[in-house]
């Protein structure tokens, strides 16, 4: 266990703490995926992008010993597969996250990600005592839009130009699911088939909104 994270498996799958050393192999799969990953991609809105990986793992590992975040490697069998990275945590009255993650493109379709976002949710919520959990997902991204449908993370609403992303402000759905909800935890209610269906369900109206440029294209 590094600062305080731990490894957490269902089955073949397993998040761990991520470390240094994973800089290579994450670089390797992140350049090798950069056609699947770079419009789901963060990016700097006042410089180039970076594919410094070992900085990267450095800052997240900073922000885990300060206390406000949680990143993991995604193993399959042992295998790299990605990251998942719990950030923004806050205790005290808010007593919240959020997760942000990716997959390699030969990972997708096999459960990896629900799995370790809810194992992920579950550790925050029944170890770090954390009230509620946000996802925030680009309109067009449909692999991560079925995770959370999946999960049952309860749709909250979009957020025009939030983040930066593949060199543009990009417009987001919010999810989110309180522990209130989920007291057998996510993942032992996905496994058991009991997520509700339909509370990640996208009103026509947003996706209609997410469709609009809130910004109209220079003539």
């Amino acid at each position: 266990m590094a600062y305080g994270i731990p490894t957490l498996r269902d089955g073949n799958i397993s998040i761990r703490p991520i470390r240094v050393r994973d800089a290579r192999v994450l670089e390797n799969e992140l350049r090798d995926n950069r056609r699947w990953l770079r419009q789901w991609e963060a990016t700097s809105p006042v410089g180039p992008f970076s594919f410094d990986v070992k900085s990267s793992i450095r800052g997240l590992l900073q922000q885990s010993r300060a206390g406000s975040g949680l990143p993991f490697v995604i193993e399959h069998e042992d295998e790299v597969a990605g990251q998942l990275n719990v950030s923004s945590i806050t205790y005290g009255s808010l007593a919240s996250a959020t997760i942000g993650y990716w997959v390699s493109e030969r990972f997708a379709g096999r459960g990896i990600t629900p799995t370790a976002v809810a194992l992920a949710t579950d550790h925050c919520f029944f170890q770090l005592g954390l009230h509620r959990m946000e996802i925030c997902i680009r309109p067009e991204n449909a692999p991560s839009l079925r995770v959370v449908e999946k999960l049952g993370f309860r749709y909250e609403g979009l957020r025009r130009r939030f983040i930066h992303i593949d060199s543009d402000w990009r417009d987001h759905f919010c999810f989110a699911l309180t522990v209130e909800e989920v007291p057998q935890g996510v993942l032992r209610r996905w496994q058991a088939g009991a997520a509700p269906e339909g509370d990640a369900l996208v009103p026509t109206a947003d996706r209609t909104l997410a469709a609009t440029p809130l910004i109209p294209p220079r003539r």
